[in-house]
């Protein structure tokens, strides 16, 4: 097996003797694509040979990146086995161009590195400069201590957890410096609405009582910081919408959301990313009888429609980079441009009926709800399933119970629960205890033994405690 051919955005190495010939590669690939992946361990033709692999390996892969690409970049270095060998994935990202590599900018074409012309490099710089004219990249009127202190060191824990990002939480200044959200002692426009509460990142949601935008049951207004803002409407849309609960057969509950809540997150984070934050309109959830709309203030992409990025893997087009970048390093953006596809996905496995829809103010993603089409019979019948399964699960939770202590008899389950005579219900309910192995016979090779007994079992003890716990 081999793991394919090089090409503009995956580079092989067959050991990291080839450390600083991998940096140059990394930064090439930069310049041409703003991300890709490379592996230490594997030959050019994509044959996996492996190498001997430490932490001080990792590290090291880790800082001679740090140190030798400008603007600098926080890759992902890891240990992967590839046909039971040890090799070292690298995945990089960066949409800062031009990059140099040991003062050196270059750039890919095919599977090399060739040497940027001084016209290519201009180019680049021209084009940066035309950026620093967007809003998030514009310094804000914030100082640096309008930021919370406990939600940045969170951040920057996350993000070393899942290494985006190589340095720990030192002072605010220092960590938001070394992320490019400064300048001098005041911020940028895109720390202003990741790290302090700021009436720019201001989020509505709203209950209707039909499939119209016309009667609220319920209406709220939040602002504050993205990822407040992020939590804050999954909870709304969590605790709005329908939960089928089932019980496996250790009587653990499982429960499935009626839309995919992986799709969902995913939907308000990137609503927040293409916000156009120059219109100074506020987000919106909006849950109506049919489906839940996320609406956000930023118009789509000209010239794209959203299958570009579903179905034929368009590079993403970012309209705030720089916060992007930021909530990548900490994996709330999983990699840049593949949101909608991973949305559409999340649906399609759930069965659930997504779309997309271009507005002139924005763009908003629908996530059709589960029609409420049931008859009087059908409900009826839930009901009284619901019930029953109820029922047959409280006898079980009292036999239980009371065979708690020690072992007892059928006949004294009986009368330890206050009944005339061994019912259908009750034996029922003994041999499901035992099947699902939470009571056990005291007379194991004699079933009928008149001595019989039934002793509660370690898994019976252990769903006592938590039926109890959860009570």
């Amino acid at each position: 097996m081999t793991l394919g051919f090089e090409n503009e955005t995956l580079e092989f190495k067959k050991s990291t003797g080839e450390l600083k010939e991998a940096v140059v590669s990394i930064c090439a690939i930069l310049n041409k694509h703003g991300y890709g992946e490379l592996y230490f361990g594997v030959k050019p033709d994509g044959t996996p040979v492996g190498q001997e692999i430490s932490e001080k390996t990792l590290r090291d892969i880790s800082v001679a990146i740090n140190n030798s690409i400008v603007p600098q970049i926080f890759p992902e270095v890891k240990e992967v086995i590839i046909e039971g060998r040890s090799c070292v994935y690298v995945k990089f990202e960066g949409h800062n161009p031009p990059y140099f590599a040991n003062g050196k900018a270059r750039i890919r074409v095919a599977d090399q590195d060739v040497l940027m012309s001084p016209e290519q490099i201009e180019t680049y710089v021209i084009r940066k400069n035309d950026n620093a004219n967007l809003w998030e990249q514009q310094v804000s009127d914030y100082t640096i201590e309008k930021v919370e202190d406990v939600l940045l060191k969170r951040y920057i824990d996350k993000a070393r957890e899942i290494k985006r990002i190589d340095f720990e939480y030192s002072d605010k200044k220092t960590v938001l410096n070394k992320l490019f959200l400064t300048q001098g002692e005041f911020l940028l426009n895109a720390a202003k609405v990741l790290f302090c509460d700021s009436i720019l990142s201001e989020l509505q949601m709203a209950i209707f009582a039909t499939n119209e935008r016309l009667t609220f049951n319920d209406i709220q207004r939040k602002h504050g910081n993205i990822f407040e803002l992020v939590d804050a409407a999954e909870l709304y849309i969590r605790n709005n919408i329908k939960w089928k609960v089932d019980f496996d057969g250790s009587r653990e509950r499982k429960e499935t959301p009626e839309i995919p809540i992986a799709a969902l997150r995913e939907a308000l984070i990137n609503s927040f990313c293409h916000k156009d934050y120059n219109v100074q309109q506020c987000n919106e959830v909006a849950i109506y009888k049919d489906r839940i709309e996320i609406y956000n203030p930023g118009k789509f992409p000209d010239g794209y429609t959203p299958d570009d990025f579903i179905l034929r893997d368009e590079r993403p087009v970012r309209r705030n980079p720089l916060i992007t970048q930021i909530l990548y390093y900490s994996k709330d953006v999983e990699s840049f441009g593949s949101g909608l596809k991973r949305i559409t996905n999340a649906c399609k496995e759930a069965n659930v009926k997504v779309d997309f829809k271009l507005m002139k103010s924005g763009f908003v993603v629908i996530f059709q709800r589960e029609k409420e089409n049931v008859t009087i019979a059908q409900v009826k019948a839930q009901v009284e399933a619901q019930v029953e399964a109820q029922v047959e699960a409280q006898v079980e939770i009292q036999i239980m119970r009371v065979c708690q202590t020690k072992p007892l008899s059928s006949a004294n389950i009986v009368i330890a629960l206050g009944h005339k005579q061994l019912s259908g219900n009750l034996r029922k309910a003994l041999v499901n205890l035992r099947k699902e192995g939470f009571l056990e016979f005291t007379v194991k090779d004699k079933p009928k033994s008149k001595n019989q007994k039934y002793r509660l079992t370690e898994k019976g003890i252990e769903i006592l405690k938590k039926y109890d716990y959860c009570k």
